[in-house]
């Protein structure tokens, strides 16, 4: 399962989040809305644009494991299982959130807030999601790719959510550990261990999610200022926060060159490596710059945020074609 993304008054801000168990008394208040409009809801719980760029990095993975393409049902059950657990944390993140949620613009149409969905409802389906991921990766993969499942979901939910993100402005730095389990999710489920090519793996994306992250929390500093978030966008000027982008994107790079010494990578993933990772580096300095000369803006942060996902797609799809062009540079 990587990295999110897709997200009263000020006492109720103030009161922290709502984590007491629904109460009975709980109820809709547009009770009489369709089907199709209660299952999109339900859907939009799960954040799935978070899934769509976790399934990212699950499949090449899988195949990087298997230095070929993996038996199709234990691919179709990792991937569905891991989206299923990403979904589930998603939704509990929604229910625990929710107090939040309704003071921010980019998260005040999330289901909880629009009463779509009720806390309970919420509560119940995400819980059920769980449930259900871990059963899939138990018998559709092995008993440690569902235990490292529930660990992604234990992380982003009580570490991340409950425990950092209100507290302090390393929130994304540690709570986005729970964004890499996908990599040694898919590595466990094909090769039913944890080898440290998954380790440099998890640690890339580790690297990788606060250069990702923090341009967002610059757009919507405002929101996170609103709501008492203290997302490093929100409580440092932008010139801290572009010297903290340069310094994560180099890292991620050096770190996702450590595959090639390994014996593991060949030619083609680290062409890929290589020429993405430039790029990436590339338009952090030039994020860096324009902090200096106060020239920077949200559509230029956001620039660095979309092209954060570009170099992940890419850093993985030369992941997924190496087993089948080239061999290991060294081994």
């Amino acid at each position: 399962m990587t990295h999110q993304i897709s997200s009263t008054s000020s006492r109720a801000a103030a009161e922290g989040p709502q984590t007491a168990g629904p109460s009975a008394g709980e109820t809709s208040p547009d009770a009489g809305i369709g089907w199709r409009r209660k299952a999109a809801a339900y859907w939009s719980l799960t954040k799935p644009r978070v899934i769509e760029l976790l399934l990212v990095t699950t499949l090449p993975t899988m195949i990087f494991a298997e230095r070929g393409f993996p038996d199709i049902v234990l691919v179709l059950a990792t991937m569905v299982g891991g989206a299923m657990a990403a979904g589930s944390a998603g939704a509990f993140n929604c229910y625990i959130d929710r107090d939040m949620d309704k003071l921010m613009n980019r998260t005040k149409k999330r289901p909880l807030v629009t009463g779509e969905v009720t806390p309970r409802e919420a509560f119940v389906f995400a819980s059920a999601l769980g449930i259900m991921a871990l059963l899939v990766l138990y018998f559709g993969a092995n008993p440690l790719a569902a235990a490292l499942g529930a660990a992604a979901i234990f992380f982003y939910v009580v570490v991340y959510t409950l425990v950092l993100k209100r507290r302090t402005e390393q929130n994304i730095i540690w709570g986005g550990i729970a964004g890499c389990f996908p990599v040694v999710i898919a590595w466990a489920a094909v090769r039913d261990t944890v080898e440290w090519p998954a380790i440099v793996l998890f640690v890339i994306i580790f690297l990788w999610t606060p250069p990702h992250y923090w341009p967002l929390s610059m757009k919507y500093r405002t929101d996170y200022q609103t709501a008492s978030v203290p997302m490093l966008g929100a409580v440092a000027t932008a010139k801290t926060v572009s010297v903290q982008v340069v310094l994560y994107a180099w890292a991620t790079i050096a770190c996702s060159l450590l595959l090639i010494p390994m014996g593991w990578a060949g030619i083609t993933y680290s062409a890929f490596a290589l020429v993405a990772g430039a790029w990436f580096v590339y338009e952090s300095h030039v994020l860096y710059r324009q902090a200096q000369d106060e020239t920077l803006t949200d559509k230029k942060a956001m620039k660095v945020f979309h092209l954060s996902i570009m170099y992940l797609t890419l850093l993985f799809i030369g992941l997924a074609l190496d087993p089948f062009i080239g061999s290991p540079l060294m081994g």
